[in-house]
C-alpha cells in the first residue's frame, strides 16, 4: 500500500505477517492522564522508529529514518497504526 505524506513524500507500507504485527501492537504503551484520558505513547521516539522498520517496504536503513521529519515519521505510525487496528473487533463471518 502507498501512503503519500503531507510533505509530499511517498512511502510504501509492508503487508506485516502476524508475528510482526503482534510485535508492533505489544510495543504500543499509551499513557493516560489521571482522568483518564490520552496523554500519549511511552518512549514514542523508539516506538515509531521499530513501527517504521518492520512496517515500511524498502529502505528503512537509519540515514532513511533520519531524513523524515518527526511529522512525517508520526503521520507513518498513525497510517499503520489504522491499518494495523482495521477490523479489531470486529467478529468473523463464522455461524
Amino acid at each position: 500500500m502507498k501512503l503519500k505524506l503531507d510533505s509530499g513524500r511517498e512511502v510504501k507500507l509492508k503487508d506485516v505477517s502476524l508475528d510482526d504485527r503482534d510485535a508492533m501492537l505489544d510495543k504500543v504503551e499509551y499513557q493516560f492522564k489521571k482522568d483518564g484520558t490520552p496523554n500519549g505513547v511511552k518512549m514514542m521516539h523508539s516506538t515509531i522508529t521499530f513501527w517504521l522498520r518492520k512496517g515500511l517496504d524498502g529502505d528503512t536503513s537509519d540515514n532513511f529514518i533520519k531524513e523524515l521529519s518527526f511529522e512525517e515519521r508520526t503521520q507513518i505510525f498513525l497510517k499503520m497504526q489504522d491499518t494495523l487496528l482495521l477490523g479489531e473487533g470486529k467478529p468473523s463471518n463464522s455461524k
